[in-house]
């Protein structure tokens, strides 16, 4: 699987962002979808994951309340909304792919590339 992902940027403290993420290679609807990111110096951790439905979701505590995930199985896309950014957001996001298709943060995950996210105080 394939995995484009775009919508990072600099944002101040409070705003908001939209990453996309296009997936290609593989039959997307039946594949779970999920977000990492790594800051400078950290492991890359689980932010949010999304079956293949779209029926469940999952979050990090980190993030709960702030971020929704989504994904359009029609155009081959999964999203992360983004909201009330802080600084400790700032990290490379990656998209990442689960063929089990329940996109939950102990899964066998298949990355792409990242996008930056710099959120400035």
């Amino acid at each position: 699987v394939q995995l484009q992902a775009s919508g990072g940027g600099l944002v101040q403290a409070g705003g908001s962002l939209r990453l996309s993420c296009v997936a290609s290679g593989r039959t997307f609807s039946t594949t779970g979808m999920g977000w990492f990111r790594q800051a400078p110096g950290k492991e890359r951790e689980f932010v949010a994951g999304i079956s293949w439905s779209g029926g469940s979701t999952y979050y990090a505590d980190s993030v709960k309340g702030r971020f929704v995930i989504s994904r359009d199985n029609a155009k081959n896309t999964v999203f992360l909304q983004m909201n009330s950014l802080k600084s400790e957001d700032t990290a490379i996001y990656y998209c990442a792919a689960d063929p089990t298709g329940w996109g939950t943060k102990v899964a066998t995950w298949y990355w792409g590339q990242g996008t930056q996210v710099t959120v400035s105080s």
